[in-house]
């Protein structure tokens, strides 16, 4: 028989789900979020009061199973759950890490290991995963929204993508859209998806991820290394260096709180467009 704690517990869990949903979080956030919270009730035990000590003591306990990048995650979980239960005085601050992070540093994808994946899919015929890569390290899109890139889209050189609740316009280098034309043109795509498989569905994040390890090893790149998040960290990193816009990056990346529609203030989409050309991950090719 179901404890009554349980049925309390699994009603607040409800609650909270419709919270996010309010929220327009993704279904991957809130699935998530609630596992994140059911982690920290497993901790906290039976008709436990959330109070500040017991918080600090949780955040000390992740500490000790967790990888610090992990046990940010499940705190900014927490802090959600902290607000929808209205104890945003109670939220955790995140861990502190060096920027210098010698994991990171170590996970940090170069220019030459991204052309060297490149030039290895192309080698293996693996068309497709070259061009979903290189799109990946020219616009620092998320993998997730390169079901957005439409024969349409390249054809005017800027897609809208909807992630997160806004939209935002991705503009193409021009040495991308010429490599996604040429790709169009190749494998008579006229409409619709660019990225497909054989029955017209967009591709898989994890199907994506598998390809790319694949190709890894003999193209003499670190498995660490490999995963498509990190082609959109190599865009940022190299986007900042050449220009030094964090502003613009944020725009370009969706992480702004602004609306779409700054972009057309001034000389904006000009100054996307000068700032992205000067990236310049792709080989030319002739």
């Amino acid at each position: 028989m179901e404890k009554k704690t349980d049925v309390i517990r699994n009603a607040v869990l409800e609650e909270f789900r419709e919270y996010l949903m309010e929220k327009e979080s993704s279904a991957l956030t809130m699935k998530k979020y609630m596992r994140d919270v059911k982690t920290f009730f497993e901790f906290a035990g039976e008709g436990s009061e959330i109070t500040k000590e017991m918080l600090l003591a949780y955040k000390e306990w992740l500490l000790g199973r967790y990888a610090v990048s992990s046990a940010n995650s499940m705190i900014a979980a927490l802090n959600q759950f902290l607000s929808f239960q209205g104890l945003e005085r109670l939220k955790l601050k995140r861990i502190r890490v060096q920027r210098a992070d010698i994991d990171q540093m170590e996970k940090m994808l170069t220019r030459e290991e991204f052309r060297r994946l490149v030039r290895k899919a192309r080698e293996d015929n693996r068309q497709q995963l070259a061009v979903m890569m290189e799109t990946m390290g020219a616009t620092g899109v998320r993998v997730s929204e390169l079901k957005f890139f439409c024969a349409e889209n390249v054809r005017s050189g800027m897609v809208k993508v909807w992630n997160k609740g806004k939209y935002r316009l991705v503009i193409l280098p021009a040495a991308l859209r010429k490599r996604l034309l040429f790709y169009m043109k190749k494998n008579n795509i006229r409409s619709g998806l660019i990225f497909r498989t054989r029955t017209g569905k967009a591709k898989n994040r994890s199907n994506i991820w598998k390809e790319m390890k694949t190709i890894a090893g003999r193209a003499e790149v670190s498995l660490r290394k490999v995963f498509p998040h990190n082609l959109r960290h190599l865009f940022a990193r190299t986007f900042y260096k050449e220009t030094k816009n964090m502003l613009n990056l944020a725009d370009i990346l969706g992480h702004s709180s602004l609306e779409v529609t700054r972009i057309y203030a001034s000389d904006g989409l000009s100054e996307w467009k000068k700032n992205i050309e000067r990236v310049k991950l792709l080989e030319m090719t002739t």
